[in-house]
């Protein structure tokens, strides 16, 4: 069967309007709505959501061949399923409106608490399924550590990202301090790429962004090492992963898993990982992400 991807996006009244650039390489038919796409099933439909780890249109850049690719190799056609916010992909996954998600660690760990959300592959990134937080900040900020930042402004990327929120509200608590209480002002930017840009543009003073991100942007774009720089690391913790519902019919779960594990076998699928800066996909225990729920517990969340 010849796939196609389809698009959804989804926007909260309090975040507006999500703009994206779309590649001419994909054929996308008019966007769904996300009540056409609760008869998944019957249409033989493939409903993926991407956590907005990064923005929506870099998103559709970096994971568009592997969708497809995916959809030629489930026969099902493949729809793209992005939200604002961590907490909404977690709500589709949770509400059985989208079929797998690639979601940050934080998130999992939430939804695993909150409704059994299942790990079932993971990336495995330079020989590892481990990734960092980056403390970063303007080239020529004088600024050598967290707390050279106090009072000034700063980026987190999402209230249910680890390396974006969490880490650094954690290191925050080792000197007694909050957010609120130290930092002059804070925002959410909803995506790591955009914590770079602001980081970059000098619209703010620092940010805590997902390393893998980072550095997978600074190759691309040389220009962004030449305006940020890191100042600190924390970490390692377990890799943002791929999950499902729980109650994924089985016999889907398992081609999923399949076709993740095998991707790295073929030339194609070697290529389209490539891409993604992953190695393969692999297996992972929940208990990799221990450490997060230790700092969930320290922060008081």
């Amino acid at each position: 069967m010849a796939s196609m991807l389809y698009l959804a996006i989804g926007a909260t009244q309090s975040q507006g309007t999500m703009s994206v650039s779309l590649d001419k390489r994909i054929d996308v038919p008019p966007v769904q709505q996300m009540s056409d796409l609760n008869h998944a099933r019957e249409k033989k439909l493939l409903r993926v959501a991407i956590a907005g780890v990064i923005s929506p249109s870099m998103t559709l850049e970096y994971y568009q061949e592997l969708l497809q690719h995916m959809g030629r190799a489930l026969g099902m056609e493949v729809s793209l399923v992005l939200k604002p916010s961590y907490a909404e992909i977690n709500d589709l996954v949770r509400g059985g409106r989208v079929e797998v998600a690639f979601v940050c660690s934080l998130a999992y760990c939430e939804g695993y608490h909150d409704f059994g959300m299942e790990l079932l592959v993971a990336p495995q990134v330079s020989g590892d399924t481990v990734y960092y937080s980056y403390l970063i900040v303007p080239r020529d900020s004088p600024a050598t550590g967290l707390e050279d930042l106090r009072g000034r402004s700063f980026a987190f990327s999402d209230p249910l990202s680890n390396s974006g929120y969490l880490v650094p509200t954690y290191q925050l608590s080792l000197l007694e301090e909050k957010p609120a209480s130290f930092f002059g002002r804070y925002t959410f930017t909803y995506s790591h790429d955009n914590s770079i840009a602001a980081v970059a543009a000098k619209l703010v003073d620092g940010a805590a962004v997902d390393s893998l991100v980072y550095d997978q942007l600074v190759k691309k774009d040389p220009g962004l090492a030449s305006n940020t720089r890191v100042i600190a690391r924390w970490g390692p913790y377990g890799i943002p992963p791929v999950v499902v519902n729980p109650n994924l019919d089985q016999d889907l779960k398992n081609q999923l898993k399949e076709f993740f594990l095998s991707l790295h076998e073929s030339e194609e699928g070697q290529a389209i990982l490539k891409g993604l800066a992953i190695d393969k996909f692999v297996l992972l225990d929940h208990d990799a992400y221990a450490s997060l729920m230790e700092m969930k517990e320290k922060v008081g969340w």
